[in-house]
């Protein structure tokens, strides 16, 4: 089985449309979606993509697919004063347009998936940790965060996303990698990255017309669309900065929790 690890997808339809052009070449067995597919401005677009797949393409649950299915379900939050809450603002503009067979379907997204690839062997999924959608773990945190996460896991190698930047580490016996973000990557430079695996583990990364995702992004009315273009799909961070952000935040919320 060779499997196409896509996360991060963020409703960027661009992005998703010149990676299923390599794809459509390269033919994996499996397109394994790694969460985070709708939060973003052409939610039920890119699922009509993936789904056209029809057995070939499997999910997972990303913590704004949470967020997103939580504001269909009825208990939406109440509304934030305008631009006081940007990112929940997005999310609540992707629920809008989603249709009820999508809503059902993020509503029953496993929080994680195995599956036996060829020369890889046993290989777990998840979006963030296997016992979380929304845990923090980068490329340099501490190892004894990182065990911590991925205890009781049996499988060798863990493919995550989340932090939307590409990473290969050992923990222990555990190999974990970061297979990148489809739509929202914090490498630098505008592409989609994504990872290929079996029988070897390759980091990909495919450009796409990011100059029109950005306009086109502009047109839609999506919350802050002119800053999220300039600075997600134009010019995005480095992966040293999101690096940085993602670690200070770990520490925030661990923080909290000793309280």
């Amino acid at each position: 089985m060779t499997v196409a690890a896509l996360y991060d997808i963020h409703g960027n339809l661009h992005a998703l449309d010149a990676v299923l052009g390599e794809l459509s070449h390269l033919r994996p067995d499996v397109v394994l979606v790694g969460g985070d597919v709708v939060a973003g401005p052409f939610p039920h677009e890119v699922l009509e993509r993936l789904r056209a797949f029809g057995d070939r393409v499997r999910f997972i649950r990303g913590n704004a697919d949470r967020e997103v299915a939580k504001r269909i379900g009825g208990a939406a939050p109440a509304p934030a004063a305008p631009g006081t809450d940007t990112w929940g603002e997005r999310a609540g503009w992707a629920a809008a347009r989603l249709t009820p067979r999508d809503r059902e379907f993020l509503s029953g997204l496993p929080l994680a998936l195995s599956l036996d690839i060829e020369g890889l062997g046993p290989t777990l999924f998840c979006h963030a940790t296997p016992r979380s959608d929304e845990e923090i773990v980068t490329r340099v945190s501490p190892e004894a965060r990182v065990a911590a996460a991925l205890a009781g896991v049996k499988e060798r190698l863990v493919i995550c996303g989340h932090t939307h930047i590409q990473y290969d580490r050992w923990v222990g016996p555990t190999r974990l990698v970061n297979a990148g973000s489809v739509g929202l990557a914090y490498e630098g430079r505008p592409a989609a990255f994504w990872t290929l695996l079996g029988p070897a583990l390759e980091p990909r990364s495919t450009a796409y017309d990011h100059p029109a995702a950005a306009e086109a992004v502009r047109r839609l009315g999506f919350p802050g669309g002119e800053d999220y273009a300039a600075r997600y799909l134009l010019a995005p961070p480095p992966a040293e900065e999101a690096t940085a952000f993602f670690e200070r935040l770990a520490e925030e919320r661990a923080k909290a929790a000793r309280l």
